[in-house]
């Protein structure tokens, strides 16, 4: 047990010293990068972020997992911020459908204010990764320096997201595969699942486990009993698609540790997060995240850092958009 400790504290350290090694993107980036150009932009984001939060506290998962779905797909680019009249922008495919409103009003309200101070300078997405970091600071969660230098994107397609998201029934070899090829370890996957620690989803995506598990188990039954029932009981089998539940069901506005040890306990909302501690690759880090808030905060920051240089725009391969929801041109 004591070898098995020491081998995921091992795995865990290795992926936070990857994290700090240079790379080519890396190296065009840097938390510095509007020192001289814009000198209060972390302030103004902050203040900003702040003011909507105290508005509403879907501001910090609705900020949180749109940055999340932009940089999976072409990179931190803004994409997903695009409104298109013809409804064929990232926004608009089926795996974005449910990102919530206050997630893109947060990141308008902070562009608008940059913008009053600092005209044309700063992006929209490295808007997008300060306020995220701001969301979970302001949640009792990680604070990290954000690394800063990127371009918005030029194009948006609602073609490109297709098959780029993790899907809540997914298990951890299908995660893993998706993760890999952004170069981002198990240790990355099982951290940045852990924002789902604040936020809701809606009854229609998890009822399959509720209902519909299979023939025989109508109940998936690594589900605990007593959380399928309270489930059950806010989520009837004829639920519409507006009822939702939040994802922690024992801290939900706070970002903490708290939704590895609800994995441990079968509380794991979705397939995707319940298998993170069913599949014996993923649940040695599971374990650990729940015994360490510290591990899992170092974790989750450097995987943040990680996600961020995903795709990253430079030179004429992006533009610094006046507003974030419409391209310059």
């Amino acid at each position: 047990m004591e070898r098995r400790r020491r081998c995921v504290a091992l795995m865990v350290a290795a992926a936070l010293l990857a994290a700090t090694m240079p790379s080519p993107v890396a190296a065009t980036l840097s938390p510095d990068y509007y020192k001289s150009s814009c000198p209060d932009l972390e302030s103004i984001v902050r203040y900003e972020v702040t003011r909507k939060k105290n508005l509403t506290v879907v501001t910090i998962p609705a900020t949180l997992r749109l940055v999340f779905h932009d940089c999976m797909v072409g990179g931190c680019d803004a994409a997903v911020l695009i409104a298109s009249p013809k409804y064929d922008a990232e926004k608009d495919a089926d795996d974005n459908e449910s990102l919530a409103g206050d997630g893109f009003d947060t990141i308008n309200r902070v562009k608008a204010a940059v913008e009053k101070k600092c005209p044309g300078v700063v992006s929209c997405a490295d808007i997008m990764a300060l306020a995220a970091r701001d969301v979970v600071y302001l949640a009792s969660g990680p604070y990290w320096r954000v690394e800063l230098g990127r371009l918005d994107s030029l194009v948006s397609r609602k073609s490109d997201v297709e098959g780029k998201l993790p899907s809540e029934h997914m298990h951890v070899n299908e995660l893993a595969a998706m993760f890999q090829k952004k170069n981002l370890t198990l240790v990355d996957l099982v951290a940045l699942s852990g924002a789902h620690t604040v936020g809701f989803a809606h009854c229609t995506r998890f009822a399959s486990r509720l209902y519909s598990y299979s023939y025989s188990t109508p109940t998936d039954p690594t589900y605990n009993p007593d959380y399928a029932d309270q489930l059950k009981e806010a989520c009837p089998r004829k639920v519409n698609n507006i009822t939702a539940v939040n994802m922690d069901p024992v801290s939900p506005v706070t970002f903490d540790n708290l939704y590895y040890a609800n994995l441990i306990n079968g509380l794991g909302l979705f397939t995707s997060d319940q298998v993170l501690y069913t599949d014996p690759a993923t649940r040695p880090i599971v374990k650990q995240f729940a015994n360490s808030q510290k591990d899992f905060f170092d974790a989750f920051a450097d995987a943040m850092i990680k996600l961020g240089r995903l795709g990253v725009k430079t030179g004429n391969e992006g533009e610094i958009r006046k507003v974030c929801t419409a391209f310059n041109h």
